[in-house]
């Protein structure tokens, strides 16, 4: 690999060489963790993003930033959410699919696991209903 930042894969150093993993991988494999759970609308990127994908470029790791440190991997990530879930059980549930998911196919250390939740999605039938009795 280039001298781009990477995370070293310490405990799977062999004789054959070691094994990095760049944050890209890992920003797609809490994205992924993050559409398995219920309650979750989408992830949220910021206005640049946006504008790349209606632009016709996917990015499926919108709203999730990996930050390598000393103490393990710090993750951040910025979610939509549906009305009517309990916001604080989602985020835990977030938190635990996107450790076990890291944790299974990585073994990275795992610093911090941040949501914020960006905003709450609206169901469009119930949207339209209010406006229509406003």
């Amino acid at each position: 690999m280039s001298d781009a930042k990477v995370l070293d894969i310490k405990e799977e150093w062999n004789e054959l060489g070691r094994i990095e993993i760049a944050p890209d991988v890992i920003e797609v494999i809490t994205a992924l963790a993050v559409s398995e759970v219920s309650g979750v609308h989408s992830l949220r990127g910021n206005f640049a993003l946006d504008v790349a994908e209606k632009l016709g470029r996917k990015n499926v790791s919108k709203g999730v930033k990996v930050d390598l440190g000393e103490m393990g991997v710090k993750i951040d990530v910025s979610v939509t959410m549906q009305y009517g879930v309990a916001v604080p059980q989602v985020a835990k549930e977030l938190q635990k699919a996107i450790y076990q998911a890291l944790r299974t196919m990585t073994s990275v250390a795992i610093d911090s696991i941040n949501i914020h939740v960006a905003a709450i999605q609206l169901d469009h039938a119930e949207t339209k209903e209010a406006d229509k009795q406003n």
